[in-house]
């Protein structure tokens, strides 16, 4: 039997440090090693509890959780997974966590859906523990071309557990006039729509939540919007974003292999690519995508956050090749560049 992954839970509220207790006590895969009120109180207990993994609380007293987390990730990198209201509402909190480092961000349940809360969080917390803290500071991101010219390819992206991160690495290496661009990452509505804001002043492409009808346009990259529905597109001369009511996929919604799947009909003018996540939402559809003539690849392992999507699709033969993350947006654009079919035709 493996060990079980060591969980400290850190929030002011009592309440909900006793929810997340009870719904994790039930599970043989996790040992709740202590709780902590606040970041002072929880600075303690990781030296003398050694957890695996973090629960932690956006808003506490004495400090806030984006500060605490932002000192943990500079001087003692480690696992987290933010809990909050804050993250639950969609603000730019949650956002923010992700970008310092959190392995992912989910929300309080209601008051009246507390019994509901937290169904989950098991399987988070035990992926969690054995994902890739990403190491602090910057890194350099290769500058976009200056002479890109479009051949025609659409691009798809999907990702999911480290996506904030992977998916600012891949879009700050597209220029301006960028191949169009659909991405699915598995995020809450709130969510999505936050990340939308914090991407749009730092990339040089166009970047929204798609819309109902949208057109695929050269230099625009669209963002599954989430809620009730899945992202897909209209194939066509002029592909269009449709927003698709349904279940969830694969555990999903918005789904990577609804997205895929919707780009069959024009698969030899689709370039696809899954980033970094938890679980195997997007390899069917990225195998049918390759078996009708699209070019696909998955992040590395050693790039990605959660190596469990990309493995999937590199174990089924969906994705061609792993790339590593840094390398990524130049792929892309070097199969979605004019000079792309002369290269292919002469490797041929």
């Amino acid at each position: 039997m493996t060990s079980q992954t060591r969980v400290l839970i850190v929030d002011d509220s009592p309440t909900i440090r006793n929810l997340i207790r009870r719904r994790l006590d039930g599970d043989p895969r996790i040992l709740v090693v202590g709780e902590a009120s606040d970041p002072f109180d929880a600075r303690e207990k990781i030296k003398s509890l050694r957890p695996d993994v973090l629960t932690l609380d956006v808003e506490m007293p004495r400090m806030n959780g984006l500060e605490f987390l932002e000192k943990l990730m500079r001087l003692r990198p480690m696992p987290v997974v933010m809990i909050s209201t804050e993250t639950h509402r969609g603000s730019a909190a949650a956002i923010e966590a992700l970008a310092l480092g959190a392995i992912e961000c989910i929300g309080k349940p209601a008051a009246d859906r507390l019994p509901e809360g937290f169904l989950h969080l098991a399987d988070l917390l035990v992926v969690a523990a054995r994902a890739r803290v990403r190491e602090p500071g910057p890194r350099t991101i290769a500058a976009p071309p200056g002479d890109f010219r479009w051949n025609g390819r659409y691009v798809l992206i999907g990702s999911s557990t480290g996506g904030v991160d992977a998916l600012e690495t891949v879009l700050t290496g597209f220029p301006r006039d960028c191949p169009p661009t659909l991405i699915t990452q598995h995020m809450p509505e709130g969510f999505l729509a936050s990340f939308a804001q914090r991407l749009a002043p730092r990339i040089a492409p166009k970047i929204a939540l798609a819309s109902e009808g949208a057109p695929l346009l050269a230099g625009q990259v669209y963002l599954a919007p989430g809620g009730n529905a899945h992202l897909t597109l209209i194939p066509g001369e002029q592909p269009r974003c449709r927003l698709l009511a349904g279940d969830k996929r694969s555990g999903h919604r918005p789904s990577v292999d609804v997205l895929f799947e919707s780009a069959r009909p024009i698969a030899p003018r689709c370039v696809a690519v899954i980033l970094t996540g938890m679980g195997r939402d997007g390899a069917e559809g990225m195998a049918a995508l390759r078996e009708s003539g699209a070019r696909t690849f998955a992040q590395d392992e050693a790039t990605s956050v959660v190596f469990g999507m990309p493995r999937v699709a590199l174990e089924i033969g969906a994705a061609e090749r792993a790339v590593p993350l840094g390398r990524i947006a130049g792929e892309i654009l070097a199969l979605a560049g004019k000079d792309a079919v002369a290269r292919e035709r002469i490797a041929r």
